[in-house]
């Protein structure tokens, strides 16, 4: 499987927050989500490898090309949703599809068309009386309508009702079914990528703390119950958090076998993105 996006030593400072060393990367075929806290580096992380803000050093390539020499080429492949939007509000969107559209060697009016009937869009209605996921589901069907390999989407679901995330989703998913194509979304409302990711990027603080298959992830960590009292120093050191009441403990643990042999009936479960997230900050700090 080869890789349509490879991040390597990423860095980047301002004011009191770095990027670093941010090392990843996508591979093709799949849905990659970029979870963390709000400032954990997301959107600066996205608008760094897009060009849209400088970087310290570090080395970006899209489907095995240099960023840096072949940036017009790369943007003609990629599809870009930011959260943003990055559109001039007092025009139609019909206008701004105008505008955009003649940047891309492979627009297709009838994709656009599609995509605007399928979101309910009318092209005369004015960019500055479009809803929040009005100008979303707009965003994504410019993104989608030029034979992009590659999208690249900022919390693209933040603030929007479960309706509208729910019809967003599914047409990613659709979207990937064409084959050949990528998909790096990011946000921090961990249960849209229950239903649609393939793989987890997790940053917190400017680093990255893991990579992994989403299924691998959730099958190696547990969530565990139990009495406090077999909180031993040397069982503690098995959890990535622990959070105690005076009913017991609860943790977070990728050690589930050592933790079973200090601790034999104890209760397990199946973590959720989330547990997974905040077990990660937990054990940073």
């Amino acid at each position: 499987m080869n890789d349509i996006l490879t991040v390597s030593g990423l860095n980047k400072s301002y004011g009191d927050f770095s990027l670093k060393d941010v090392t990843f990367s996508l591979p093709e075929g799949c849905i990659t989500g970029f979870i963390g806290v709000n400032g954990a580096g997301k959107t600066t992380t996205l608008r760094t490898i897009l060009g849209l803000t400088s970087r310290l050093s570090g080395n970006i390539q899209f489907f095995g090309l240099d960023f840096d020499k072949h940036e017009r080429k790369i943007k003609n492949r990629i599809g870009i949703v930011l959260d943003d939007g990055c559109f001039y509000e007092e025009l139609t969107l019909s206008e701004m599809k105008s505008i955009l559209s003649s940047a891309y060697t492979s627009w297709s009016e009838q994709d656009f068309k599609r995509y605007m009937d399928l979101f309910s869009l009318d092209p005369k209605q004015k960019i500055n009386m479009l809803s929040k996921g009005m100008r979303m589901k707009y965003a994504l069907a410019l993104a989608l309508s030029h034979n992009a390999e590659l999208l690249i989407m900022d919390e693209p679901t933040s603030g929007l009702d479960p309706l509208v995330r729910s019809q967003l989703l599914k047409t990613l998913i659709e979207y990937m079914k064409n084959g050949g194509k990528g998909v790096f979304f990011s946000t921090h409302i961990t249960s849209d990528l229950e239903k649609a990711a393939d793989m987890l990027i997790m940053i917190d603080n400017g680093r990255i703390v893991f990579q992994e298959e989403k299924d691998t992830l959730l099958d190696t960590y547990r969530i565990v119950k139990g009495d406090s009292q077999y909180l031993t120093e040397d069982v503690r050191k098995l959890f990535l958090s622990v959070s105690e009441t005076e009913f017991g403990f609860t943790g977070i643990t990728k050690q589930i076998s050592e933790v079973r042999s200090y601790i034999p009936d104890v209760i397990t479960e199946r973590p959720s993105i989330e547990d997974i997230m905040l077990g990660n900050i937990g054990g940073a700090k």
